[in-house]
């Protein structure tokens, strides 16, 4: 990361300092079901409800990211805009059909392969500028090809309020 004289880099300003080193990791190959029990156990380990899984092959390389968003959009109905209100539907009965056909589905096949990720020592301004830029909510910590943690746009923002606070 090049230094500017106006930037300084404080150990508690980096990612290293707010990432969260505990995490559960999918692979390609897991189903949906597999994939939503693991959403479920991630969530019932932390304090916090998770909404997105790195993904990472045999290896422990990361080869993508398995969100909330992503499953939201395997499980929408693609005609859900004719529909309108639904009220001569049976939303109940869609739902029961689509969700036996998806938990077949595997993770690889609809995770998101594109990830933004970042190193240990990236300042946290940084991170902030590229989660609003990119619309991300969860940035993976990557060093010398491994994770190591994951930074979430909580954490960044609950840190800098306490920073604003002091």
């Amino acid at each position: 990361m090049k230094k500017s004289g106006f930037q300084k880099v404080t150990p508690e300003m980096i990612a290293r300092d707010i990432m969260n080193k505990e995490f559960q990791t999918l692979r390609p190959t897991d189903t949906m079901a597999e994939a939503v029990n693991c959403f479920y156990r991630a969530s019932g380990a932390g304090k916090r409800k998770v909404f997105g899984l790195m993904v990472t092959d045999e290896n422990g390389t990361l080869v993508g990211i398995l969100s909330m968003y992503d499953i939201l959009m395997l499980i929408q109905p693609k005609h859900v805009h004719i529909w309108g209100e639904m009220e001569d539907l049976e939303p109940d009965l869609l739902f029961d059909d689509l969700s036996a056909r998806v938990r077949s589905i595997q993770v690889g096949d609809i995770m998101t392969t594109d990830v933004i990720t970042i190193e240990p020592e990236t300042h946290i301004m940084v991170i902030v500028d590229l989660m609003i830029r990119k619309h991300i909510r969860r940035i993976p910590v990557i060093e010398e090809g491994q994770i190591i943690g994951i930074v979430y746009i909580s954490d960044v923002f609950y840190y800098l309020l306490q920073k604003m606070i002091k």
